[in-house]
């Protein structure tokens, strides 16, 4: 058994479709997670993974140089327990286990592979672990560079978890084809994922009554957009309440500018210029599927709850 009487250091990397996240954080006796270090890197892991079914040799090189570096940083930090997490473009790649392979050989990771549904469990940790005061019942909501996740969760029930195989990444390679994207790529992605949306939220019962929450890369950015933040400011970005009507506003801004005439656009977070685009009408289209007028944003997600899970089981008999 682990001492819980005194503070652990622990480290978490989540692998995911576009972007892999370190953090490391000390918990407290009490139970609580005090950053250390947190790292983010747009590496584009998934980069064709929905044509080819196979990770590719220069996306995989990409995370594995980065996981090097984290590696030392971690080694460096005097970290007691780590923990490793990869989700939907691991998941759907014929090569998986010969990536998987090669990141414990080359940078000494042991990385669980996660399905949908457990992804989507731990994200509801995250989530949970930083909601406001007076906050019950979530659908929570998260894009992801291959999938999406919807997560009915109340109080005293089992959450209900759906995905449906619509991300950034994925949307990008399948449907825009032109930069901007055209006025018929933006129709087909609306209603692939209204068609999407409702097929999912069918068995949620009423989910209206629920407070709806945004997490991750994409509604991280629109926030940050919406009030023209010079630099990512996680405590002015978490927990703020996203309107639909500003969501519609900056669509329309970033559908109006080709990839390169966005770098510089306030708030947008470099290296995310070619995918803004399907992430702002993937959470419009979603948010005007389901008939909801504002969405709380949530900077915690699957990177947090890694740390969370990986505490729990580090502390128990």
């Amino acid at each position: 058994m682990n001492d819980s009487s005194r503070t652990m250091r622990l480290a978490g990397v989540d692998l995911g479709t576009l972007t892999c996240r370190l953090l490391i954080a000390d918990l407290q006796p009490c139970g609580r997670l005090i950053e250390v270090r947190s790292e983010r890197r747009i590496l584009r892991l998934g980069e064709g993974v929905d044509q080819t079914k196979q990770l590719s040799v220069a996306a995989t090189d990409r995370v594995l140089q980065c996981l090097r570096e984290w590696r030392e940083v971690i080694d460096a930090s005097d970290v007691d327990a780590t923990a490793a997490v990869a989700t939907s473009a691991v998941r759907d790649a014929a090569n998986r286990d010969e990536f998987l392979d090669r990141v414990k050989r080359e940078a000494g990771f042991e990385v669980e592979l996660i399905s949908g549904e457990e992804e989507a469990r731990r994200t509801m940790l995250g989530i949970r672990s930083g909601l406001p005061h007076g906050v019950t019942d979530v659908l929570a909501f998260d894009i992801g560079g291959g999938s999406t996740e919807f997560i009915i969760d109340r109080f005293g029930e089992n959450p209900v978890v759906r995905l449906i195989d619509i991300g950034v990444v994925r949307l990008c390679e399948r449907l825009h084809h032109h930069d901007p994207p055209t006025e018929e790529e933006v129709h087909q992605t609306q209603e692939w994922v209204a068609r999407e949306t409702k097929a999912a939220v069918a068995d949620m019962g009423n989910y209206h009554t629920a407070t709806f929450v945004g997490k991750a890369g994409t509604i991280t950015n629109l926030a940050a957009m919406a009030q023209k933040l010079p630099t990512y400011e996680p405590a002015r970005i978490h927990n703020y309440r996203l309107q639909f009507d500003t969501i519609q506003e900056l669509e329309q801004t970033i559908i109006s500018h080709k990839d390169a005439d966005r770098i510089g656009l306030p708030g947008l977070e470099k290296g995310r210029e070619e995918v803004i685009a399907a992430r702002a009408i993937i959470i419009r289209t979603v948010m005007e599927t389901l008939g909801v007028t504002d969405c709380l944003v949530s900077d915690l997600g699957l990177r947090e709850s890694v740390l969370i899970d990986l505490a729990t089981r580090t502390t128990e008999p």
